[in-house]
């Protein structure tokens, strides 16, 4: 397979990147902010909020297929029954 040198994928992806990066960054400070007021989080936020950790933390590793590894974390289990478990007909 043909690979592209590094140097020009991250040039031609880099202001893309780093927008993403920021807006993540907003997100999470929003949440921050939010939190201050002693209001506890329910349980399915709080289990996305850690979810969005570990996906950095996943992203910050030098494993490869970090791609892979951040959309399964974000998936479901299979199930053979899903559906009549999502209701699907």
């Amino acid at each position: 397979m043909n690979q592209r040198p590094a140097n020009i994928v991250l040039e031609e992806s880099f202001l893309d990147v780093r927008a993403k990066v920021l807006e993540i960054a907003a997100v999470l400070d929003r949440v921050d902010r939010s939190l201050q007021d002693d209001t506890p989080l329910d349980e399915d936020i709080s289990v996305r909020r850690d979810k969005i950790h570990d996906a950095i933390r996943l992203l910050l590793s030098e494993e490869p297929d970090r791609a892979e590894r951040v959309q399964l974390l974000f998936s479901r289990k299979y199930s053979p029954a899903w559906r009549s478990e999502l209701k699907v007909d």
